[in-house]
């Protein structure tokens, strides 16, 4: 045989054994799996499901077709929209109890405001993250390391180093830019997102 047509013979050789490895490769169990895994979701449902889904509907309790709305929506989930003016309109005539004489729960809200916007105007934007981060950084936890916090303000930190209202309960702190918060105190019945909530923007 001539070198030219053992070449031809060796390629041939060569391209077969791929291919058929190739065709073991692709047609394992744990490929085929990847490859409905990689199909968009939009493609996975087939007629046998769409049939097993319509039997397991028909045969669903009446109580179980209407599940309660509060399961639908997260606890960690900060309400938009008209939940979010569930407040009252005049927070200076809400009652509670004072730290000292003088500082009421709307008192030491607006002086929540005016630290957060001292830090502002020194920092150029808003402290951010969870309370936790936004004490620290009122605190001293800053490049600058200025303390805006002052006591006699109604500045209190529990031991979780979280900032609290004068129910005791820990302020929420919303970022809605760079230069404008919200700050939630729960209120008398300290649950944060009902009625009696206290709102400073």
């Amino acid at each position: 045989m001539r070198r030219g047509e053992l070449t031809r013979i060796f390629v041939l050789l060569t391209g077969g054994a791929a291919l058929v490895l190739w065709l073991i490769y692709a047609t394992r169990p744990e490929a085929q799996i990847h490859a409905r895994e990689a199909r968009p979701a939009n493609r996975i449902e087939t007629p046998a499901s769409v049939s097993i889904n319509q039997l397991a509907n028909e045969n669903l309790p009446t109580e179980t077709e209407n599940p309660p709305s509060n399961e639908t929506e997260p606890a960690d989930i900060v309400p938009v929209g008209p939940r979010s003016t569930n407040h009252r309109t005049n927070i200076e005539n809400v009652s509670g109890p004072e730290f000292a004489p003088g500082l009421t729960p709307a008192t030491v809200l607006q002086n929540m405001r005016s630290v957060v916007r001292d830090y502002s105007a020194r920092f150029g934007g808003n402290p951010f993250g969870n309370n936790r981060e936004i004490t620290a950084k009122l605190n001293g936890g800053n490049s600058k390391q200025v303390v805006f916090l002052k006591e006699e303000d109604g500045m209190r930190i529990n031991g979780r180093g979280e900032l609290i209202d004068n129910w005791g309960t820990p302020f929420f702190f919303h970022q809605i830019s760079a230069a404008e918060m919200e700050i939630r105190s729960a209120g008398p019945d300290r649950k944060m997102w009902t009625a009696d909530d206290l709102i400073f923007k």
